[in-house]
Parts: structure tokens; sequence; C-alpha cells
């Protein structure tokens, strides 16, 4: 018989004590968000610490399997957020999938967060939680952002290829040293700052360069090409917005390579593309899923992966995203126009990253 001290016991019931009590942690969410969404704390994998997020799921009459949405927050804010990010909850209640909204240490101004391995390790263990507290369909597991939750999209598509059944990336951020670059010296300042705190410094060494492209989605993406995956961008962010949407250009172009690199745009056709604003290829077909004044100027397929240039700036258009999510599912082949389309009312203002 193996005997246990008393004081091992007591750590293990503590231990135990201490998960559960985690798991049941929860307050209300933050003005705007609707009725029901609370606030939980989860272990991350990462370092065992108790991590904040937004969770929502369907109750009573509506259990059984349900689709999960993993929505990110912007750049500069964290699992809090409001404005934009509202409408992800919205149509999960609508839809009735289940909401999880995590913080992944906050906002993009200290080296635990920007993409870290803490990061990626916070996003995988906020699934890992809804898993735990609410009936999630395997096979429709998607991810949603915008600016840098645009980033952390991508970097998950890379980083968890296998897990999502779709990926839906906004004017995310896909060099940060190239973002750095740009940034630096202009109006966007803060920005740089924000990466030289998260790096220690400029990246201008070859230990913080690495570092940058470890925490940039590009140095993943490769891996991305089974995803179904839907990156946009507005064609005037960059001027009237802060993340050119060359980044979109380029991910797309880390995605594609592998596979289908007759897709592949050239850098220089890029690089005349966002200084002209105007697309070298004739504009794509009316896209009923964007808004009339706001649709695709620009659109490549290759596989499981689209990109689109859009009419606008640095901004999601919610409805277009998550009805495009709602089309996708594991086993299946990627649809890129949605059966069936749902409405769901968007503030223009709320349309915009960081609202």
């Amino acid at each position: 018989m193996i005997r246990l001290s008393i004081g091992l016991v007591f750590l293990l019931a503590l231990n135990v004590g201490r998960a559960q009590e985690v798991n049941q942690i929860s307050r209300s969410a933050p003005d705007g968000y609707p009725d029901g969404v609370r606030e939980i704390r989860y272990l991350s994998s990462a370092d065992d610490s108790e991590q904040p997020a937004l969770f929502w799921e369907p109750q009573g009459n509506e259990s059984g399997k349900r689709p999960l949405l993993v929505a990110l927050h912007t750049w500069s804010h964290d699992y809090r957020q409001a404005g934009n990010e509202v409408p992800y909850a919205e149509w999960c209640q609508k839809a009735g999938w289940i909401f999880i909204h995590p913080n992944f240490r906050g906002s993009n101004r200290r080296p635990e967060a920007m993409g870290s391995e803490l990061v990626v390790a916070d996003i995988l263990s906020a699934v890992e939680y809804a898993r735990s507290e609410a009936d999630v369909d395997e096979s429709r597991i998607y991810c949603i952002g915008v600016s840098g939750g645009g980033h952390a999209s991508l970097l998950m598509a890379g980083r968890a290829p296998e897990l999502w059944a779709g990926v839906s990336a906004w004017c995310g951020i896909s060099d940060i040293a190239a973002w750095h670059q740009q940034c630096d010296g202009t109006a966007q300042q803060r920005y740089a700052n924000n990466i030289e705190a998260a790096l220690g410094g400029k990246p201008d060494t070859a230990a913080r360069l690495a570092e940058a492209s470890r925490r940039s989605p590009n140095n993943w993406l490769a891996k991305a090409g089974g995803v179904a995956l839907d990156i946009n961008h507005g064609v005037h962010d960059g001027r009237t917005g802060s993340v050119p949407f060359s980044h979109s250009l380029h991910a797309w172009n880390e995605v594609v390579t592998p596979n289908h690199s007759e897709s592949a745009i050239p850098d220089e056709s890029i690089k005349d593309f966002y200084q002209s604003q105007q697309s070298f290829e004739p504009a794509p077909a009316h896209d009923p899923l964007y808004p009339k004044e706001q649709q695709p100027v620009f659109r490549r397929i290759a596989g499981t992966t689209r990109v689109t240039i859009f009419e606008g700036g640095h901004e999601i258009l919610q409805e277009a995203a998550l009805n495009w999510l709602a089309a996708q599912q594991k086993g299946k082949p990627v649809a890129w126009q949605a059966d069936q389309v749902h409405s769901l009312e968007v503030k223009a203002a709320d349309r915009e990253s960081g609202k």
C-alpha cells in the first residue's frame, strides 16, 4: 500500500482546489457586451499562470456540439476590449456558437506579449478551457482578429494549423521588423516603441532580428497551406491606418509559395500596388458579403488560402468575416462563398480597429 504524508496530501488537495477555483472565478463582462458574457480565469500550459478571458456558451435547450470562436484583441488592448470586439460575442449568441476572448498577455508592449511563446500557449490553452466547459464541435473551431488580432490570427494559423476549421485575419502585421522600420520616426512611432519594449531594443542586432522573426507570422505561415485562411486588408491602410496593406500580400506569399509558387506576387508588384493603391489586375467580381462601398479591389485564391484587398482602411468587416467562417468545416472543401448569409448590424465606427 502506498502511503502519502499529510503534507503531500495537503499539497495535492491544494492544487486540485486551485484548478477548480481558477475555473470557477467569473465576473461580468465590460460595458457593451451582451448579457451572459462573463470574465473567467484559466490555467495557461506555458507557465501554469492564471490567465483571464471573456467567455460565453449556449445554455439550456441550446446545448449540444457547437462551433467555437476564438476572438483575438487588437495590438494596444487586452481581453476587456469592447467596441469592434463586441460583434463577435453578439454573433455567437445569435448563432449559438461558443465565444472566448483571451488576453494572451495583454497589449503588445512587453516581452511576454507580441507573439511570444507565452502568447501561443495562452491561446491554445483558451481553446482547451472552452473544450472543458462546453461541448465544442471539433470540426468547427475558428479564429478571428484585426490589426494586432490579425497578427495573432496569422501567427496561430502557422503555429497550430491542425486546429482551425477557418482563420479570418484582417489588417494583420506579418513582419515585426518591417513594421518597426515603417513606424520608426513617423506618426506611428508609438508602435515602434512598443516593438522595442517587447524585444529589448530596436530590431537591429542579429539576436533581436531573430526574435522579431520568431514573433512574426511570416516565419510560420509556410505551415498554414492546409488551413482555410482568409487574409483581408483595406487598400488605404498604411495611410489612413497604421499597417500598410503590403503586410497581407507578403503573408499571402509565405503561405502559397511552398505549394502554389505560381500564385506568389512579385515583391516589385507589391511595392507598386502599395504606392499607387491601384491593383495590377482587373477588379474581382462583386462579393455579396462585403458592403457595396467596400468591395474587393484585388483578390487571389490558391489552395485553401485567399487574400483580399478591399476598399477600406484599418478595419474589419465583421459580417463578411463571420459569414465566411460559418461556411467552413474541417474535412470539407473551403467554401469561398457562403450558402447562407446571416445579418449582423455593426456600426461603422465599430469596424475600425481599436474602437
